[in-house]
């Protein structure tokens, strides 16, 4: 009891603190603004929302207002994904691509403004279970983690890159894991941690610090999109508003139930490496649909099937940033993003986290979620206007300040290059369906897995021994083992069979 007494006492000294500072409100205001209007735009993500102000923010500004920037912009695009969803039923972000499904017959049938509400407060709600699990499991885990060593992290790392691959892959799980193994390569470029030898630099001084997290995060997320968008306009026929935009509180009270478990299950799906709040969203709304007495009603305008993916990609938020704080692995694209800030800030997410960093995290996780409530209730007839804003306007003015951020990180032409450099690579292994956030954790963890594995086999002498004669390693190599396995086509027909289907 002392102990939850003490971390609670450390959470409001945190939470005051921010709330009497005037800057707090400001940075907090702006980002979430700017993060709203990222996922109301069609084409633009929570990840390039992040990824940018990253760019501009990371280590330009304490720490503090840093976090409240990148949290803020965050939250505030995931939630804003969801107004050209149910408006023009075209996804604003991924992540709302399931609030589309009942969203946008709700507003057609002249509801829109009752989904607007309901989404607005399923967002927030689910913020906030997502944050309260943060605060609960993050300690716990964090606790037993300071028991593992080398080895486990070396194990841990490859995991991470393993299953984000898996996970993420639209068909076939080896594009997944090629994508992750090629960050992985990139991330073994530069300086050797161990004996300062420089490797794969092929005399290239820029390149003896390997490649720049920032650079690197931007090519890959941002120009592909910008690319993309450019070639393919999503036009779409906006479906007036109708109704007021406050939220149905016999609504919210009638399907409380369902926002709980939809909250939970996002939280969940948000603590995989490398999953994120697209997948959270559409395993909500199947769960759902499956589980609901009105399942039928989902696709046609059902409030239940609004909730249920409204409420998982926020609470995800929550989930992606527990492994990422506990062990230094992302829960979601816009979650590695924001370890690209801690790392030009030199603070090591994991273990060895200074644990007033997490309060504060939490802190401003709750204060982010308020700000996103208010501001999406009372401005949303204009986020409504920026959805006229044509692509041609807009996506060239965030290729400008993609390109800015990147280059005022380092200060140098050659982030710029090699921002252009992943971002066209990256663009074409999106034409060929490889998915690019395995690539950019391979990028993130693949240093923590270069130095680790090297370092338990300095220990060992050379031997493999040390990774199966400590039990965690032992459990966390079966792990990556059995990962392997259960994508092998003949082992997957003989579990296949042990159930009782056909493959």
């Amino acid at each position: 009891m002392d102990f939850i007494f003490l971390q609670l006492a450390g959470f409001g000294a945190a939470f005051v603190a921010l709330v009497v500072d005037p800057l707090t409100y400001a940075y907090l205001i702006i980002s979430v603004f700017l993060g709203i209007t990222f996922g109301a735009l069609p084409g633009l993500t929570a990840t390039l929302a992040v990824t940018i102000l990253t760019g501009f923010f990371g280590n330009k500004i304490p720490l503090d207002y840093s976090l409240i920037a990148l949290l803020g912009a965050y939250v505030g695009a995931i939630y804003g994904g969801s107004y050209p969803s149910i408006l023009l039923n075209i996804p604003g972000t991924a992540a709302s691509a399931a609030t589309a499904m009942d969203g946008h017959p709700l507003a057609k049938a002249g509801r829109g403004g009752e989904a607007l509400g309901l989404t607005t407060t399923a967002s927030f709600i689910g913020t906030l279970i997502g944050t309260v699990a943060l605060l609960i499991f993050v300690w716990v885990l964090l606790l037993l983690s300071q028991n593992i060593a080398s080895p486990e992290k070396a194990l841990l790392a490859l995991f991470g890159i393993l299953l984000s691959g898996t996970l993420m892959s639209e068909d076939l799980v080896i594009k997944g894991w090629i994508s992750g193994l090629i960050g992985l390569a990139m991330a073994m470029v530069g300086l050797d941690p161990l004996l300062s030898e420089p490797r794969y630099t092929f005399g290239w001084s820029y390149m003896l610090s390997g490649f720049q997290v920032v650079p690197v995060l931007m090519g890959a997320f941002a120009v592909p999109q910008i690319i993309d968008g450019l070639r393919h306009m999503n036009v779409g026929q906006m479906v007036a508003l109708q109704g007021r935009i406050l939220p149905n509180l016999a609504a919210v009270r009638r399907y409380m139930p369902t926002i709980s478990r939809s909250g939970v299950i996002g939280t969940g799906v948000g603590a995989l490496p490398g999953v994120g709040e697209d997948v959270a969203g559409w395993v909500s709304y199947g769960v759902g649909k499956t589980v609901s007495k009105e399942g039928d009603k989902f696709g046609k305008g059902s409030l239940e099937g609004l909730l249920s993916s409204e409420t998982a990609n926020n609470a995800c938020i929550g989930g992606a940033l527990i492994p990422l704080l506990v062990l230094g692995i992302p829960g979601s694209p816009p979650a590695a993003a924001l370890m690209g800030a801690f790392k030009i800030n030199n603070v090591i997410p994991g273990p060895t986290i200074d644990p007033e960093i997490i309060l504060r995290v939490v802190a401003i996780m709750v204060l982010a979620s308020f700000t996103m409530f208010v501001l999406g209730l009372f401005t949303a007839k204009f986020f409504i206007k920026i959805l006229r804003i044509p692509q041609t306007v807009f996506l060239p003015i965030v290729m400008v300040l993609t390109a800015i951020g990147s280059f005022s990180v380092g200060g140098g032409i050659n982030d710029l290059y090699l921002m252009l450099g992943v971002g066209f690579v990256a663009y074409f292994m999106n034409m060929m369906k490889y998915p690019i956030a395995p690539l950019v954790i391979g990028v993130i963890l693949g240093g923590l897995f270069d130095e680790t594995f090297r370092r338990s086999l300095f220990l060992s002498d050379g031997s493999l021994g040390l990774f199966v004669s400590r039990p965690g390693a032992a459990v966390l190599l079966a792990l990556n083992i059995a990962l392997i396995a259960a994508q092998i086509p003949m082992l997957k027909r003989g579990f296949a069979r042990l159930r009782g289907k056909e493959v």
